[in-house]
């Protein structure tokens, strides 16, 4: 079976800043209307969103979801926690994990698999500021590299 198009809506690279990523998984939306609708044009935003396990399901807070613009009074909260679709089973696993000392979920990026809303999710751990600045500056000397590299090819 052909593999679906993935379409990635919105990403949270700041995440990826703040965060030591461990583990990522796969988890569906549950999604109102017109909240599809303004997902699909983008108007979506995960900084400062995480999500929690609550009696045995997984919940999604802080996610804005701009109002659709032809939505009128059927439309959504921007704000609202949204519920996300798990087996049982990786909802048992990810409790076991997060209850561990320092790890958080934290969604990384939200897109389209086929008609789909997904949202990629990442058991993670916060780095600490001197984590940050090791890796600004490993970056920055990746790019110093390869900027002298390619003056001395050309």
């Amino acid at each position: 079976m052909a593999e679906k198009e993935q379409r990635v809506v919105v990403s949270n690279r700041k995440a990826r800043h703040d965060y030591h990523i461990l583990d990522t998984l796969e988890a569906g939306i549950v999604l109102l209307g017109t909240e599809v609708k303004s997902l699909r044009g983008g108007n979506a935003n995960l900084q400062d969103s995480y999500a929690t396990v609550k009696n045995g399901e997984i919940w999604l807070s802080g996610m804005h979801i701009s109002p659709y613009e032809h939505g009128g009074i059927s439309n959504h909260d921007p704000k609202r926690t949204r519920k996300l679709l798990v087996q049982k089973r990786e909802i048992r696993r990810l409790l076991t994990r997060v209850q561990e000392k320092g790890l958080t979920l934290v969604p990384l990026s939200v897109y389209f698999k086929g008609p789909y809303a997904k949202i990629e999710l990442a058991i993670a751990q916060g780095k600490r500021s001197y984590d940050k600045r090791e890796a600004i500056k490993q970056r920055e000397a990746k790019r110093e590299i390869a900027a002298r590299l390619k003056r001395s090819t050309t």
